[in-house]
């Protein structure tokens, strides 16, 4: 967390640790104004993420969580504080292609394959056609949908076009992946699956991960920092830093440690309704 306090040493180890992290927020606040008046969406939002770490935003509907990734991706602008990527202003690092971003729908044009579906933002990138084909290859492949280039989206399953979606989102290989409840229309089998599938996909391209989710169990499986939002105005409850090992089978699920964890993550929420 990046202290407010006007210590000289807490703002010295505060500007050491900011300028470490790869996403660094400091009292951030978002404010909508609407015609029935002003939405307080963020306030006081202060984080860093970690090179390599895999962070969870949990929290009720309407807590912020998906407008705090936006911000990050520079697609929302806040109104207070200071978002720093990669020692960027957000909408320089998404000028920069610093980030990939996977929606809670895949969002793959119907008409392209899913191969053209992958290569769309190498094409606007400018990536030469031998890029492009090395490219999609390579990430299709890390997602285990080799062989399925010329398919298109209506004859993937609900998961496959999810995966193809995630394809598409490291195509351009940015170190950091920006995921927005990307599971949630799945059904529980489906989702346990690409939850292993995404670990393993973590653990090969060791990418910085920001992910929304509602499901405490998926926050706790995926995660090595868990970010706990209290209801709107969206504010950090907790922030659980995961003593689960990288290594993580399904059935760690089972563990008094796993069990531990979901149990602190579910307290977080409480509380922050309980404040509300």
């Amino acid at each position: 967390m990046v202290s407010a306090d006007g210590d000289p040493q807490v703002l010295e180890h505060s500007a050491k640790t900011a300028r470490s992290a790869v996403i660094s927020a400091s009292s951030v606040d978002l404010t909508f104004q609407t015609n029935d008046g002003p939405v307080h969406a963020l306030k006081d939002v202060s984080l860093d993420i970690d090179k390599g770490d895999f962070v969870s935003f949990i929290g009720p509907s309407g807590c912020g969580k998906t407008t705090f990734l936006r911000c990050i991706a520079g697609l929302e602008t806040p109104t207070g504080g200071t978002l720093r990527v990669n020692g960027m202003t957000p909408d320089e690092a998404r000028r920069a292609r610093a980030y990939g971003y996977v929606f809670q729908a895949a969002g793959l044009y119907p008409w392209r394959t899913i191969g053209g579906n992958v290569k769309l933002p190498l094409e606007i990138m400018g990536y030469s056609k031998a890029e492009q084909a090395e490219r999609v290859s390579r990430v299709l492949e890390l997602v285990d949908l080799a062989g399925f280039a010329r398919k298109y989206p209506w004859q993937l399953s609900g998961g496959m076009q999810q995966r193809a979606s995630i394809a598409r989102a490291l195509a351009f290989d940015a170190d950091i992946l920006l995921m927005d409840e990307p599971f949630g229309a799945l059904d529980e089998i489906v989702r346990d699956h690409l939850n292993e599938q995404l670990l393993q996909l973590w653990a090969r391209t060791e990418k910085t991960i920001g992910f929304v989710t509602h499901s405490i169990p998926e926050a706790v499986y995926l995660s090595t920092k868990i970010v706990v939002m209290s209801p709107r105005p969206g504010r950090i409850a907790d922030v659980i830093e995961s003593t689960l090992p990288r290594e993580r089978p399904l059935d760690i699920r089972d563990s008094p440690e796993f069990i531990a964890i979901a149990h602190r993550v579910r307290d977080g929420l409480r509380a922050g309704h309980a404040d509300d």
